[in-house]
This record gives C-alpha cells, structure tokens and sequence, in this order.
C-alpha cells in the first residue's frame, strides 16, 4: 500500500492548536505519495505564510486513517 500524506493547511483560532476557523475555505494542497515530498510543500506553504500567526499547515498521514492497523 502506498504511504499517502494529505497537505492542507487555513486559518486557526490558535497557532497552537487545530482549531480551524473556516473548514470550507482551507487550502487543500493535495495528496503526495510519499512524506519527503508532503513535507516539501507543507515546507513551501508554511514559509510563504510565515508572516501569518493564524496561518497554519499540516500534513496528515492518510495510510494511518486507512490502514491503522499497519503501523
């Protein structure tokens, strides 16, 4: 099975937190085949936003929620 990661990333009530304020306008990255190059756009995305406390994105391992078995 492949290892597919989720990029997406919006507005947060706190940069601590997952709290996201407007799920209908997150900025859905998309899905990468492998970690290395989720975390290479997750990477691009944070820094263009760097400046934005509010801003946040992540990176979720979707072969976790499909196979939670496997890990």
């Amino acid at each position: 099975m492949s290892k597919l990661h989720l990029v997406f990333g919006g507005r947060v009530s706190d940069p601590q937190a997952l709290d996201f304020l407007e799920p209908d306008k997150l900025d859905v990255v998309g899905i990468f085949p492998d970690y290395a190059s989720a975390e290479k756009a997750w990477r691009a995305k944070a820094q263009a936003t760097v400046d934005d406390a509010q801003m946040k994105y992540v990176v979720v391992h979707l072969h976790r929620l499909l196979e939670p078995a496997l890990d």
